[in-house]
């Protein structure tokens, strides 16, 4: 007999005319792919259907705008006054809900933050006139609304709404928090007017209030409108939970949900907690609603924000803490969170490990991609994958990420498939990382992908390094060589002196490090051994050749790793080069100026050298073969594990 381990978590909840199949809520995240008219295309719709298809309640489409002309914050946003979008949205709310999830379509105006609006040469307002500051380097100046644009606004939002439920989607969320326009007029930090819609708290809600009551007359009564907004602003200047709360309870009973988020875009160094870092606990924001929840009595509450485990989930619905959860990253990672939840997988979960891989790709190159999920991107052509025609006979060499990730995909496609490890454990490199507080995920997943080989028809053989005479055995019809890297350490006057570590050697075993710890190098691998260290109370210093720490293209991984420094005081010598290692300091140059830096231990953390050598010699031992992951070039974990999945996805082709 079946018994449900999360009775409360798939509870179904009745919003409005609309009931919701579970409490887990896809949250907003924004457009894709899109035509230049930003309409949705097949991979973007694909994107989102994929989430419903895993089993979510209710997946929301982010960022949508009101005002195509003033309100623009970003160059992807679906546009709401656009009649010709109706086909591409009608296409993909129906995506959506036939896997029986409700389409939401979030409605939003980017008020004094709408750069593209203002790049564009259209004068773009904000509750009152302002120079804007954006995290992303680029300002704007803002006039204050008049009521002729203030009744233009209200105006959009209910043809927004009106246009959104035409089109199929079944409920409306409205953009509250995070610096877009509403949230600057509730927050008295950026809302200065002196008229009636400022200069009070009553006065600050008029104009919010004036568009969720001209939304809700248009829609009905018994569609579902949820409005999002910040619990907190976090940030020193901005308010605090008291206010967020009494925000709430102006809203309580107009609107059906009540979303409660933190933090707001405009503020670099709160970015990373509305959508949390790793250095941050597990539903780190799940405060926001709870005290929320406390003191509202008619509209439901929703939390979001690090949330991934379905324990976790379970027992923020059934303390009372939120009516509903809701996950971005946790559906990217692994969109079929809610099923393998619901059916009994819930240890199989790959949970997101937060490492910002999504949104990092989603700001610098439109395009979102996974370090865990190779599938995101793609979901359009993984939809209609066809099985491996012929069967081969695989080595895989090496048991890293790059290794299990395709001895795993090679296994479930039919193949016989060889996984040689030279260690005694599978996991790789980043095994040294296991003992690393914020790394726990990252951990719970190396393990998670060494049972699903384990349990799998893949053969492993342990402390089995490739050797030709093993291959001769084997008679492999292809090989994937994935064998990594080993740490790179130049040729500087006194480094193999005392004291001094690979990254890897101290990540492996902290205690090797005295109290004063100089780091030679500073990519996410020193600057992460940085805040590990620094969190342990030592004294940590970071020499970085380039003028900038390297955060390999995660922006927003380095801008999580600098609030960290600041927070933990680790030193920063940037654009300095190492000429000397002595015994009891190091010595650089700066500005053509010599540097000592006192240290007790020295941790070189230049990078890594490629296992080529290996490669080489597995090169023309079988008719097909791939080189992946590390011991091609050194990247990271997103690139080790999509290397895999394509590589395995063109083996096989030919008899």
């Amino acid at each position: 007999m079946y018994t449900c381990k999360y009775p409360h978590l798939f509870s179904p909840i009745q919003i409005g005319n609309v009931l919701f199949r579970n409490r887990i809520f896809a949250s907003p995240t924004g457009l894709q792919y899109s035509t230049s008219k930003n309409r949705p295309i097949t991979p973007g719709i694909a994107y989102y259907e994929r989430k419903a298809k895993g089993g979510a309640a209710s997946v929301c489409i982010g960022d949508a705008m009101v005002d195509s002309e003033i309100a623009l914050a970003n160059g992807n946003h679906i546009l709401l006054d656009d009649p010709g979008a109706r086909p591409a949205l009608s296409k993909l709310a129906d995506a959506i809900t036939r896997h029986g999830a409700i389409a939401s379509m979030e409605m939003s105006h980017g008020g004094n933050a709408a750069r593209i609006s203002y790049e564009q040469g259209h004068t773009i307002y904000g509750p009152c006139k302002c120079r804007a500051e954006g995290f992303n380097g680029k300002a704007t100046e803002a006039e204050e609304m008049t009521r002729e644009i203030m009744d233009r606004t209200v105006r959009k939002h209910v043809e927004a709404a009106l246009f959104a439920k035409h089109c199929g989607f079944g409920m409306i969320t409205l953009h509250g928090g995070h610096g877009w326009l509403l949230h600057q007029f509730m927050s008295p930090d950026i809302n200065h007017r002196t008229d009636e819609y400022g200069g009070s708290f009553e006065n600050r809600m008029r104009f919010p209030l004036e568009v969720i009551r001209a939304v809700r007359e248009a829609v009905g009564p018994g569609f579902p409108i949820e409005i999002r907004i910040s619990g907190s602003e976090v940030y020193e200047g901005g308010y605090g939970i008291e206010y967020g709360v009494e925000i709430a309870k102006a809203l309580d009973g107009l609107v059906d949900i009540i979303h409660v988020s933190a933090g707001s875009h405009e503020n670099a160094d709160v970015f990373t907690v509305t959508h949390p870092s790793m250095f941050l606990e597990d539903g780190v924001n799940v405060k926001y609603a709870a005290e929320i929840k406390k003191h509202v009595k008619h509209s439901k509450v929703a939390t979001v924000g690090a949330l991934a485990d379905p324990a976790l989930l379970e027992e923020i619905i059934a303390t009372g803490k939120a009516d509903i959860v809701e996950l971005a990253r946790g559906l990217i990672c692994e969109p079929d969170l809610p099923t393998m939840a619901r059916t009994g997988h819930d240890a199989d979960i790959k949970k997101c490990i937060r490492c910002f891989t999504c949104f990092s790709g989603l700001m610098t190159k439109g395009h979102i991609t996974c370090a865990l999920n190779p599938e995101i991107s793609i979901e359009a052509e993984e939809k209609f994958a066809y099985p491996t025609p012929y069967k081969k006979n695989v080595l895989v060499a090496g048991g890293g990420i790059a290794g299990m990730q395709a001895a795993l995909e090679a296994a479930k496609l039919g193949h016989k498939v060889t996984l040689c490890e030279k260690t005694d454990r599978l996991g790789g490199v980043l095994l040294c990382e296991e003992h690393v507080p914020f790394k726990k995920h990252l951990h719970e997943y190396l393990l998670l992908q060494a049972r699903f080989v384990e349990e799998s028809s893949v053969e492993v053989l342990l402390n089995t390094p490739v050797t030709k005479e093993l291959v001769e055995k084997i008679q492999p019809d292809a090989i994937i060589a994935a064998t990594g890297a080993t740490s790179f350490v130049p040729n500087i006057p006194g480094i193999d002196g005392n004291d001094i570590y690979t990254a890897e050697e101290v990540y492996k075993d902290h205690t090797l490090t005295k109290e004063n710890v100089v780091i030679l190098g500073g990519g996410l691998s020193g600057s992460e051994l940085a805040i590990y260290l620094a969190g342990m109370g030592k004294k940590v210093s970071v020499v970085e050749m380039a003028p900038r720490l390297n955060d390999g293209g995660n922006i927003l991984q380095g801008q999580s790793i600098d609030i960290e420094f600041r927070k933990l005081g680790i030193d920063r010598y940037l654009g300095t080069k190492v000429c000397e290692i002595t015994e009891t300091a190091v010595i650089c140059e700066k500005d053509g100026e010599t540097i000592e830096i006192p240290r007790g231990t020295a941790v070189c953390a230049f990078g890594t050298k490629p296992d080529r050598e290996t490669a080489d010699m597995l090169r023309f031992m079988a008719p097909e073969f791939f080189q992946i992951g590390d011991c091609n070039t050194p990247k990271n974990i997103a690139e080790a594990t999509r290397a895999a999945h394509f590589a395995v996805l063109d083996l096989g082709r030919f008899a």
